[in-house]
């Protein structure tokens, strides 16, 4: 049901979220009066009335008889959506810090995406959540054909967020293919400097046809323009970038750099040691259900805007007493990975969102240049 707010029950309910958030305790009308930064310049009765509303519409509830007021999930959904403002200073601060202490391209990206989610962490005292870059949804940057051994061929790519992949290609199996066929080159897969001209040449090739395109659509190549003496490769590479695609289009769910539980867990949300056991194992155990939640539906359009999900909005039991917020980063309008921090539903949702979205335009900006 939706709850139209006139101006000052707006202004109620935002002092509410506001005082619950900075103290943990329900918040009572008397208290609402007393804070001078809230300005609401009416009567304690006349504020008595206005959260009785709000009670009454499903947006504050009562923990106990005697006790005020406590914000419920679309309490806190209304003010996320319609009554706060992200934190433009701490956006700066995050931005700031980033620029300063991670070094890219010149980092292991593992080292640098773990270093933002230190920074998040820190900066907003909940646990933080970065996900390593999808690997269907990130492209080509250079690609090289090695031999390695007398029968062996090692196929390398590197991805434009210089993530490194090989595989091994049966060299052998390529001599074999050649006999069945009679062909008059049959030679040349027995020496060595013939071999690795063949590579380059092929290796250039490939370059030329695939950089720049996603991972998963390496099999796509049009294999018409090679030329005819090469053609005795072509079953074996077309495997290789089969075997390719089909590796990238199941997410790595395990690549999910996580920071600041032991911090976060000292929320007087997170007191009862259950809770936290249940926690710990959805963050350590079970990242293939957390991981859709943080990065959304892969290959899609980039959804610059950050996704914050309160309470009961989560679908995973252990999380739906906290909140999720999230921001996908990417290399123009493909998503890449995603940045999010979790926390209690009682979340500074002004700095949480600054801070998600400001670390994952910094990872656009970076990680995600061609």
């Amino acid at each position: 049901m939706q709850v139209k707010l006139n101006n000052r029950h707006q202004h109620i309910l935002w002092a509410t979220v506001r005082h619950y958030i900075a103290t943990a305790e329900p918040v009572g009308s008397k208290s609402l009066v007393e804070v001078e930064e809230y300005n609401l310049s009416v009567s304690p009765a006349t504020i008595r009335n206005g959260m009785s509303f709000l009670e009454k519409s499903g947006l504050l509830y009562q923990p106990h008889t005697s006790a005020g007021r406590v914000p419920s999930d679309s309490g806190y959904r209304i003010y996320v959506d319609q009554l706060m403002t992200p934190s433009e200073n701490l956006a700066f601060e995050v931005e700031e810090l980033l620029q300063k202490q991670l070094n890219w391209p010149e980092g292991r990206l593992e080292a640098v995406l773990q270093g933002a989610a230190q920074i998040l962490a820190t900066l907003s005292g909940y646990i933080s959540l970065v996900t390593m870059p999808q690997t269907s949804t990130a492209k080509l940057r250079h690609l090289q054909l090695v031999q390695v051994e007398a029968e062996k061929i090692m196929l390398i790519v590197v991805t434009n967020t210089y993530e490194t992949q090989s595989l091994m290609m049966d060299l052998g199996a390529i001599n074999q293919t050649n006999d069945r066929q009679n062909s008059p080159d049959n030679s040349v897969l027995s020496n060595p400097e013939d071999i690795d001209r063949e590579l380059q040449i092929l290796s250039n090739f490939l370059n030329s046809q695939l950089r720049d395109r996603a991972i998963g659509e390496l099999s796509l190549l049009d294999w018409s323009e090679l030329d005819r003496e090469f053609e005795k490769y072509t079953e074996s590479i077309k495997n290789l970038l089969e075997n390719l695609t089909l590796r990238s289009q199941t997410p790595d769910y395990t690549r999910i750099m996580i920071s600041g539980i032991a911090e976060a867990l000292r929320l007087p949300e997170f007191s009862q040691l259950q809770q936290v056991q249940t926690i710990i194992h959805l963050l350590e155990e079970k990242q293939e259900e957390l991981w859709p939640l943080i990065f959304g539906a892969t290959g899609k359009k980039t959804d610059k805007q950050v996704k914050v999900r309160i309470g009961s909005e989560n679908p995973l039991e252990p999380i739906q007493g906290c909140a999720l917020v999230s921001a996908t980063y990417g290399n123009g309008t493909i998503p890449l990975g995603s940045v999010g921090v979790l926390g209690p539903t009682r979340m500074v949702y002004e700095n949480a969102i600054a801070l998600v979205k400001s670390t994952a335009d910094f990872l656009s900006e970076t990680i995600g240049i061609d």
